[in-house]
């Protein structure tokens, strides 16, 4: 379509408002758009638009019906004694496109003209929901029918309403009951509902006699499997009309009777209705995608559920639309697929689960109480460990030399998830292992590379001196026993005392006691005989922070009662070992070339630091803090963004 001709249609429909039409648009205002978007800014901008003041109770009156039935011609001349309110037109187009709003003084009431249905529109989806809301905020609700017999989509309709309002808006309308302070909740009960059937040749519903027009439709409803449970009642109003003007004398007299009853609504300040209708409106918003919709009711579950699927099996969540802001995560019913790009396989404490909770585990290299090198070390020895944080350490892979159980038929019961978009990825391995061991480790890496049975010495001296804390005498110094004065052979082993650090043979070292005060713990470690009776050493400093030496001789020690002897020691490139060990969800090196933060760029003066939360490459400066991540098996403080701590401490 050639952009003469859009401007020649938008011409046209300009000119169709007339100088008439544009005074009577100046008695009302549109308040929604055909998108859902409210036109009025806030509380106060919604009283100046209507003419009424702050303290006025009112009611709200809106009218539905399918295009052309004469809804806008109706309130004028039911509410507004014919003066044209709202804007009527011979033209073929529809008049009234969103929802309009006027204000009646006389019965205090605000009147809510919406867009027919059935009319042409290329947002269909937007417009039954929109509907919807404001059936919700009203307490008075006409629908217009001008047809000799009552069709099936007028009871298809207003069925579907009342149970998507039950559904969805009841629970948005009683929380905002709370937050106003209402005595009675807007969602106990629903509207009135008024069917206005107008005629020319046919008898309307009722005329017989048999039964009232009341019971009539609501037996109609019945039989065609529509329930109207949410309104607080539904009436019949009909008028024959054989020659115009149309009697709308019956209408006007339920809708003043209704107005003044307050025996299921009470009048409320027209900002409450502001809130009802904003509040409607920040939840339930949003592109509805066509494609997705099954068209078997007029307000399909679609319109007001959160329109996210499982990546894994492509089931809709079942929570409303934007229950995230209220911090309520994705849900469905039924069972997931697992997809191994995902992992989404999680354990769950089976113990807890029997208790009544769900507790997902998650498999680590070391306990949360555990040093991280220290707990690497036990990884070396005994595997990986699962760790609830109600019940402790529930397994270790490789607790025993043989017949180990496998986790899932003994302490723990495996589920798949669902897995949503933009949530964490499960972290249902120890992949991140190796980069939590550099975490620790600024000098070179040594690796094991093949196990000897006949032991080299002079490689163990030397791996035992480069991780030996300070304090300690090296090994190359010990040629005798600080106790006995016996002189070591070359293969006879030396042990050193935890609290002095002088060597000491076998027999001289064979006590044992906590030694807290140079880091050890509260767990008992060899002492010298000496030390032993003193209770520690004699001239010790007290260890303010472990030192990052002593912990790596804590793990030589528990490696060593894995291994005994090193053969060979092999030293790896840092780069090499930082690329191998890097995490799934880290982004490379090689594509980071500026910080994900404040954006500036590396060089070899500015390095580079990974978020240990979201993976991205930061500067020292946006990455400050420590902070645990257990989501991705981190759970002593470690290195993450300054976007991330404020996530991290949120929760």
């Amino acid at each position: 379509m050639s952009e003469m001709l859009l401007k020649e249609m938008e011409d046209l429909s300009l000119c169709h408002l007339s100088k008439e039409e544009q005074r009577v648009r100046e008695r009302s205002f549109l308040l929604v758009d055909e998108n859902e978007t409210l036109q009025v800014k806030d509380e106060t901008h919604f009283l100046q638009m209507l003419g009424c003041s702050a303290g006025q109770g009112v009611k709200v009156l809106s009218i539905f019906g399918n295009t052309g039935d004469g809804k806008s011609h109706t309130l004028n001349h039911v509410l507004f004694d014919g003066d044209e309110v709202f804007v009527t037109s011979q033209s073929p187009t529809s008049c009234t496109i969103g929802v309009w709003a006027a204000y009646d003084p006389h019965l205090g009431l605000v009147v809510l003209d919406t867009e027919g249905l059935l009319g042409a529109s290329t947002q269909q989806n937007q417009r039954m929901r929109l509907l919807l809301k404001v059936l919700a905020v009203s307490d008075i609700a006409v629908y217009r029918t001008r047809a000799e017999r009552l069709h099936n989509d007028l009871f298809q309709f207003l069925g579907s309403a009342s149970f998507a309002y039950l559904k969805h808006f009841t629970p948005q309308l009683r929380a905002l009951s709370t937050r106003c302070g209402l005595d009675v909740p807007l969602s106990n009960l629903g509207p009135a509902v008024v069917v206005f059937q107008e005629t020319s040749r046919t008898q309307l519903l009722g005329h017989e006699g048999a039964a009232p027009a009341d019971i009539l439709l609501q037996k109609r409803f019945h039989d065609l499997g529509q329930s109207t449970e949410a309104f607080s009642s539904v009436q019949y109003v009909g008028t024959q009309t054989v020659s115009p003007p149309t009697n709308y004398t019956q209408l006007r007299t339920l809708i003043t009777q209704q107005v003044k009853s307050t025996a299921s609504r009470v009048p409320r300040q027209a900002a409450i209705v502001f809130s009802a209708l904003q509040a409607l409106s920040d939840r339930f918003c949003g592109e509805i995608s066509d494609d997705k919709i099954g068209f078997c009711s007029f307000f399909p579950d679609e319109y007001f559920t959160c329109p996210s699927v499982c990546l894994s099996c492509n089931i809709r969540c079942k929570n409303g639309m934007n229950h995230q802001k209220d911090r309520v995560p994705h849900m469905a019913d039924g069972l997931c697929q697992y997809a191994h790009q995902y992992s989404n396989k999680v354990l769950i404490c089976k113990r807890c689960y029997e208790g009544g909770r769900e507790v997902i585990v998650v498999p680590k290299t070391s306990a949360s109480t555990d040093n991280p090198w220290f707990g690497l070390a036990k990884f070396a020895w005994s595997g990986y460990v699962l760790e609830c944080p109600h019940c402790g350490i529930i397994y270790r892979s490789r607790q025993y030399w043989l017949g180990n159980q496998d986790p899932e038929t003994s302490v723990v019961r495996p589920e798949v998830k669902h897995v949503w978009q933009g949530s964490e990825v499960f972290q249902t391995d120890h992949q991140n292992a190796a980069q939590r061991l550099l975490d620790g480790v600024n000098f070179v890496i040594q690796s094991v590379s093949e196990y000897s049975s006949g032991p080299t010495k002079a490689v163990t001296t030397w791996l035992t001196d480069q991780v030996a804390p300070p304090y300690w005498r090296p090994n190359s110094e010990i040629t005798v026993c600080h106790g006995c004065g016996h002189e070591f052979e070359e293969v006879e082993r030396k042990h050193h005392c935890r609290a002095c650090g002088e060597g000491f043979c076998q027999a001289c070292s064979t006590h044992s006691m906590p030694v807290p005060e140079q880091g050890w713990g509260l767990s008992p470690v060899r002492v010298c005989d000496g030390c032993h009776r003193r209770g520690g050493a004699a001239h010790t400093m007290p260890a303010q922070t472990e030192p990052r030496a002593l912990v790596a001789r804590r793990v030589t020690e528990v490696a060593q009662s894995t291994l005994d002897v090193v053969s060979t020691a092999v030293d790896y490139p840092l780069c090499f070992v930082k690329g191998v060990a890097r995490p799934d969800y880290w982004v490379p090196d090689h594509e980071i070339i500026q910080c994900h933060q404040c954006t500036k760029a590396f060089t070899s003066s500015v390095p580079k630091h990974h978020c240990r939360a979201c993976g991205q490459g930061v500067c020292a400066s946006c990455s400050a803090q420590m902070r645990p991540v257990p989501s991705r098996g981190w759970d002593h403080p470690v290195r993450v963004c300054n976007t991330c701590v404020t996530h991290l401490d949120a929760h």
